[in-house]
């Protein structure tokens, strides 16, 4: 069975084949493209990625039919869901995954998160994202370096505080009523993104029972020009500027239908009481005998 990385190689090695059968040179395709003569190296010997734009651009220069265009960009598609998928990305563990939000994270100045089960990661306490990531790991069936992974977490919050950047967490009252952790750790939890109300990073949650703009079937986040949305399987990781939009465009209605400010605080006071109560009644069930 071909691993992503064979199919990358077989891919290039295509782009190669239909560059030499057009007569072209690395400098003469990558002229035709109004690329650096650099790049057609590094995607024909994977060192980089091509996007879609990259393919037509490169199959208009060797001038291609339009089937043969076609035929390899649906390939690079099926590269790309197949690299994105978690069994991929997290086949080391989730520390690697972190690494590369933080990076992201890093080098723009806005980040917009919409979640609708869990807390978003940039505010996460430590013990949350434990049971995050082990549950993760657990179901993915992937190697647990959970203790790396919850530190980058952790790390990447100074981005909270980096007045250079416009950040704004949305998240639904069903990722605090939904319980992916103790209750008792979703109290701590809680407590935490109470103190979000005093920062600048603008917070939102969307209460139960409101009539919704539109349906949001997944939660993404829109990093710089970049949006990803998280699947069971895969992470779909687009830089097209009709996601863009489209995803922008989505976070500004459900804004509309977000309580801020005193209203949030209301909500996440009361999700607090409702922790608290589960985690008494927890602590009041006696151990049964054979488990």
């Amino acid at each position: 069975m071909s691993t992503p990385d064979d199919r990358r190689i077989a891919f290039a090695n295509e782009l190669i084949r239909v560059r030499k059968k057009a007569g072209l040179n690395g400098k003469q395709l990558a002229e035709r493209c109004g690329w650096h003569a650099s790049k057609v190296s590094k995607i024909e010997n994977t060192r980089q990625d091509p996007t879609d734009s990259d393919v037509l651009d490169w199959m208009t220069a060797v001038e291609a039919s339009e089937p043969e265009v076609e035929r390899m960009r649906e390939w690079l598609r099926e590269i790309e869901i197949d690299r994105a998928s978690w069994k991929h990305q997290l086949h080391k563990g989730h520390a690697d995954r972190q690494a590369y939000s933080k990076q992201i994270e890093s080098s723009v100045s806005t980040i917009r998160v919409f979640e609708l089960i869990v807390v978003p990661g940039l505010v996460q306490i430590a013990e949350y994202a434990r049971h995050i990531f082990i549950s993760a790991a657990q179901f993915q069936q992937t190697p647990m370096d959970t203790d790396e992974a919850v530190s980058i977490r952790i790390e990447r919050q100074r981005a909270l505080y980096d007045s250079a950047k416009s950040i704004e967490l949305l998240m639904c009252e069903s990722a605090l009523m939904y319980y992916v952790c103790p209750p008792e750790v979703m109290v701590a939890q809680i407590d935490r993104l109470l103190t979000l109300l005093g920062l600048r990073v603008r917070f939102g949650i969307i209460p139960l029972g409101t009539r919704l703009p539109t349906v949001p079937p997944n939660g993404f986040w829109i990093v710089g020009d970049r949006v990803l949305i998280e699947t069971v399987d895969t992470e779909i990781n687009t830089e097209s500027p009709a996601d863009l939009e489209t995803y922008n465009r989505l976070m500004d209605q459900l804004w509309t239908v977000a309580a801020e400010g005193d209203k949030a605080r209301k909500i996440l006071v009361r999700c607090a009481e409702a922790a608290s109560a589960a985690a008494a009644h927890t602590d009041d069930i006696p151990p049964q005998e054979g488990k």
